[in-house]
């Protein structure tokens, strides 16, 4: 295996110059468009990157600028990202179902002068507000259908009339570009990277470029990656773990990153390529173990014996596999069997047949899903990190995974826990700071460890235990200390229950709110007759609520201590939404805001009097319309475990 700790040197762009010398015909990177799979060598890569990076400058843009990013994932991300970084200046991606408002905010916080847009869907909400960002000089799009009115309009310009004006640059000046990539330094600030906003308003982490080969150069040390292997860039750019996986991994390895031809078309291109590896947040393998279970609940009662024979079959023999130890001959031979006539067919319909590692972080995961993936021979690994220490700081290691664990340390970082039992951590991939938030950054890299606002402890393995938000950790009014996390994601393993909501900090019990999830439920009533119309007339159905009252009660008796039994519980009439402020970005319940929002909701559940409310239902349609449903909604006691 090559040595890369030189790489840690390289600013990105003079990673890039360096595998072209290295590999410049290898592909690079692969995008599907209108059903076919274009690629782009290293040499074509650097080209768009230089192309980019003069015209950008031509257009006045300079050392220290902020240019935003908006859009799904495509090459031109990356040319812009690294083009800009190439001169010095910042890039910085922001999601891509960020509505007006919060870009506005977000572009005025970090003082953008430049904004890419992929289509005209993000230009239109640059459009509407225009007037509020007056520092933005000019909007750069990708995907020209629709932009014919815009082509007149100064203020919007097309990248390929960027790329025309940055080859003309460098035909005047052919040494113009390797000047300024020589002038960069691993230490230099190269990208603003948001963080999840769990309790307020994203923040800018200030990014260096060490930061992200160094997180590429550690994680191949504990897994390698062959330049052969393969990667679908799925997950949204301004999230970290896309980032590390474009920014670090690639250049670090020399993998092909691989775009989909659009986000509704992923995991269908996720089969095309068959990845060696995947990274992506609990909510995305959530999805998959429901539609694999929806396709068991469709299949033959001879193909439902089966899998449910050789799951359990799997998952005595997952416990060998992730501790190391070496099945024995009986149970190795029916994982074979079981692997051979159930599980090999099943995983190469969702595009995992060539996987050697699945990763999942941002964040918990249950340990019941754990066990389900590596059951099927997926090996999937949990990871704990933050987007200030460029999204991996801890990992399981192939032979040692636990299920209630993330792993131990990655290579050059260090762990310890402070008296309050937060985890600290210290690493040459924590980021700088935060952008234009001096008090914030020394709260953050107080003492010289990076602070990660979660409760945690180091077992006796070395492994590390992450309980939950320091601010989220709960005690019932006894003083008994639970995680509201670890329960909600307990309950979400069956497959009926989408999202769920725990209470119970001070009080005598326990409560929570359900989401149930519409395809599972909505399978189940079709095959019972059961007719409904919306998601809110699905889940007031009583035969739902006896549904999911058996969920629970399963729920409760595999709970041990009584404290972390639920006695009340309701179903929300409604879907969480990151649209509506519920979740973050990376699907995080914003606990503190989800309490506040439905604060009718709370009172009714700790008040065992009430046994159905009436409620006011505002939903809002895509067109911007709103109309306001009234029902009532059943709350339900459960009985004490016996």
């Amino acid at each position: 295996m090559e040595n890369h700790d030189d790489l840690v040197k390289y600013t990105i762009p003079q990673l890039l110059r360096w595998r072209v010398q290295r590999s410049g015909e290898k592909v690079a990177l692969r995008e599907k468009d209108f059903g076919r799979w274009n690629a782009y060598t290293w040499t074509d890569y650097y080209d768009h990157v230089r192309k980019v990076g003069l015209g950008l400058e031509k257009l006045g843009f300079r050392q220290g600028d902020r240019i935003a990013i908006i859009g799904d994932n495509i090459p031109e991300l990356l040319f812009v990202a690294v083009g800009a970084q190439a001169l010095g200046g910042i890039s910085a991606g922001l999601y891509q179902s960020s509505l007006p408002d919060e870009i506005e905010g977000i572009l005025n916080y970090m003082g953008v002068s430049l904004v890419f847009c992929d289509d005209q869907e993000q230009v239109d909400k640059l459009r509407e507000i225009r007037e509020r960002i007056p520092q933005v000089r000019k909007v750069i799009y990708e995907d020209p259908r629709g932009m014919r009115s815009y082509r007149t309009d100064d203020w919007f310009m097309f990248i390929e009339d960027l790329y025309r004006l940055g080859e003309e640059v460098h035909r005047e000046d052919p040494e113009r570009f390797e000047k300024c990539v020589d002038e960069g330094s691993a230490d230099d600030v190269c990208h603003l990277c948001l963080t999840s906003g769990t309790t307020g308003l994203p923040k800018g982490s200030e990014m260096m470029h060490r930061n992200y080969i160094n997180m590429g150069v550690q994680i191949t040390k504990v897994d390698h990656l062959e330049p052969t292997d393969e990667y679908l860039s799925f997950l949204p750019f301004a999230w970290i773990g896309e980032q590390m996986n474009a920014f670090g991994v690639a250049m670090a390895t020399g993998i092909t990153v691989n775009f989909p031809e659009s986000v509704e078309t992923a995991m269908e291109d996720l089969k095309e390529i068959g990845p060696h590896f995947m990274f992506g947040a609990p909510r995305i393998y959530e999805t998959i173990r429901s539609q694999i279970w929806l396709k068991i609940d469709e299949s033959y009662y001879l193909n439902r014996a089966f899998y449910r024979y050789f799951m359990k079959v799997g998952e005595q023999a997952a416990t060998y596999r992730m501790t190391g130890k070496a099945l024995p001959a009986l149970l190795a031979f029916k994982a074979w069997l079981g692997k051979t006539l159930m599980f090999r067919p099943l995983i190469n319909q969702i595009g995992f047949l060539r996987l050697r590692r699945a990763y999942t972080g941002g964040a918990a995961l249950g340990p019941e899903l754990f066990t389900f993936y590596q059951a099927l021979g997926v090996n999937l690994k949990q990871i704990y990190g933050q987007t200030e220490i460029t999204g991996i700081a801890y990992m399981h290691r192939d032979g040692d995974i636990r299920n209630d664990t993330v792993g131990i340390p990655l290579p050059e970082t260090e762990c310890k826990i402070s008296d309050e039992g937060e985890i600290l951590s210290r690493s040459p991939s924590v980021c700088r700071g935060y952008y234009d938030l001096a008090e914030k950054t020394e709260e953050l890299l107080e003492g010289g460890w990076l602070h990660s606002g979660d409760a945690g402890y180091i077992d006796e393995q070395g492994h590390l235990v992450v309980i939950d938000r320091l601010s989220d950790v709960m005690h019932n009014h006894q003083g008994e200390m639970f995680s509201p996390q670890f329960l909600e994601n307990k309950l979400k393993f069956s497959p009926y229950v989408k999202e769920a909501v725990i209470f119970g900090d001070k009080m005598e019990f326990v409560s929570a709110l359900i989401n149930i999830d519409p395809i599972i439920v909505g399978k189940w009533a079709e095959d019972r007759g059961i007719s409904f119309t919306t998601y809110m007339d699905l889940s007031l159905k009583p035969e739902v609520a006896d549904l999911i009252q058996t969920q629970i009660e399963e729920f409760n008796r595999t709970v041990e201590k009584p404290h972390f039994r639920i006695r009340r519980w309701a179903m929300l009439y409604k879907l969480l939404d990151v649209d509506d402020g519920e979740l973050t970005k990376t699907g995080k319940i914003r606990r503190k805001f989800v309490r506040e929002k439905y604060a009718d909701l709370y009172d009714a559940l700790y008040n065992q009097a009430i046994g159905e409310k009436t409620v006011e239902a505002q939903f809002q349609y895509q067109d911007g319309q709103t109309t306001t449903v009234e029902t009532q909604l059943p709350f339900y006691t459960m009985e004490d475990v016996q």
